[in-house]
């Protein structure tokens, strides 16, 4: 049985039909930069992720770097975050000026080790960015207690988390910001590249605001030097629609790993993801780890069963990041976690019976 990694095509035929008629009141009212639906799309979204605010833009990478630049992150600083991420995480950080400093992971959750943060603050250190990786957040407590002790900013990286929870709150909730991508992949896409910001921070929701428009408060008055980052209307519209949608997709997902859990439990040389205590992991990716890689992905792919590496070079290995000085062994839970995991078929629509079969494949590979 063919089992695709991801398939978008699914979800689009489910809800084609209101899809197309927002894009077609979007053509109707020409809204097409920014405009109504990306306004009622953000009021919707920051009700959603428990801030006053969200501020849609260009794409996940956008609403790093500007949440970066509005905080005052600039040239000479430090920012802490992980390297088991994907490299927007790093290369927002880089072009404010400011430098990266890695720490490693936890080996359960793969998400940021508070207890390895403060050994790195420095006199620069001007924030940290957590990163919700696969969908589940970042042990945010003791990072928030270390921050407000080095008055440092906390950014949370939600790209892969939209709707994950930690104690009773929403992923973007906890730091002075949170930052989501809606890449068509992820567990709330877009039909192109867009992102967004959310905060409680008015401040901080007004800077970055003006600087996605061209620093203006109001047409051709700029108050700072700014950037073209805005939403466009059409994604707001699909962001709108899909969004009404993303609490039944969100407990697919939680159902289909519960099933991937149920069916691989016990299989030897597999390690199975972990949902922390008191987190709601809302499932971007179903990552397992395995030894030998290679050989597994072989057996899945001879089976036309898809699977998908996050990710296969940790950021502080990549050549782009060569000068920082870091090397092999310079974050070993990183750097195991980065060799060793498999992403398994994971969709709100997949069937029982195709994770029937990828646990088939697996067993059988397994006895081999």
């Amino acid at each position: 049985m063919k089992v695709p990694f991801l398939d978008l095509k699914i979800q689009y035929n489910s809800i084609r039909e209101e899809i197309l008629e927002e894009l077609i009141q979007v053509m109707e009212n020409t809204a097409f930069a920014s405009g109504p639906f990306v306004k009622k799309f953000e009021e919707a979204f920051a009700a959603y992720c428990q801030c006053r605010h969200a501020i849609g833009v260009g794409s996940g990478t956008d609403a790093l770097w500007t949440a970066l630049l509005g905080l005052g992150v600039g040239p000479g600083d430090e920012v802490i975050t992980v390297a088991h991420t994907f490299i927007a995480t790093c290369e927002a950080i880089s072009f404010t000026g400011a430098k990266p400093v890695f720490v490693d992971i936890e080996d359960r959750t793969c998400t940021m080790d508070p207890t390895l943060i403060e050994a790195v603050i420095t006199p620069r250190t001007k924030a940290i960015i957590p990163v919700h990786l696969y969908g589940q957040m970042a042990d945010m407590d003791p990072i928030m207690e270390i921050a407000r002790k080095h008055n440092l900013f906390v950014i949370e990286d939600a790209a892969q988390a939209h709707g994950a929870e930690y104690k009773g709150r929403r992923a973007g909730s906890i730091g002075d910001a949170g930052c989501y991508s809606f890449y068509p992949g992820k567990n709330l896409g877009a039909y192109g590249e867009a992102g967004a910001v959310v905060t409680n921070n008015d401040e901080l929701a007004a800077r970055i605001r003006m600087f996605r428009d061209h620093g203006q408060r109001q047409k051709y008055y700029h108050s700072i030097i700014g950037w073209n980052s805005r939403m466009d209307g059409f994604q707001g519209a699909v962001l709108g629609v899909k969004l009404k949608h993303l609490p039944q997709w969100t407990e697919a997902r939680r159902n289909n790993a519960a099933l991937y859990n149920e069916l691989l439990a016990g299989m030897p040389g597999i390690e199975l993801p972990v949902e922390a205590a008191e987190r709601i992991h809302v499932y971007h990716i179903y990552p397992i780890h395995t030894a030998n890689r290679a050989a597994f992905m072989e057996a899945l792919e001879k089976q036309d069963i898809h699977c998908g590496i996050h990710y296969p070079v940790p950021v502080h290995l990549q050549d782009a990041y060569h000068s920082l000085g870091y090397t092999e062994g310079s974050l070993p839970v990183t750097e195991r976690r980065a060799a060793q995991e498999v992403s398994l078929p994971m969709f709100a629509e997949l069937t029982p019976e195709q994770l029937q079969a990828v646990a088939n494949t697996i067993k059988n590979y397994i006895k081999m």
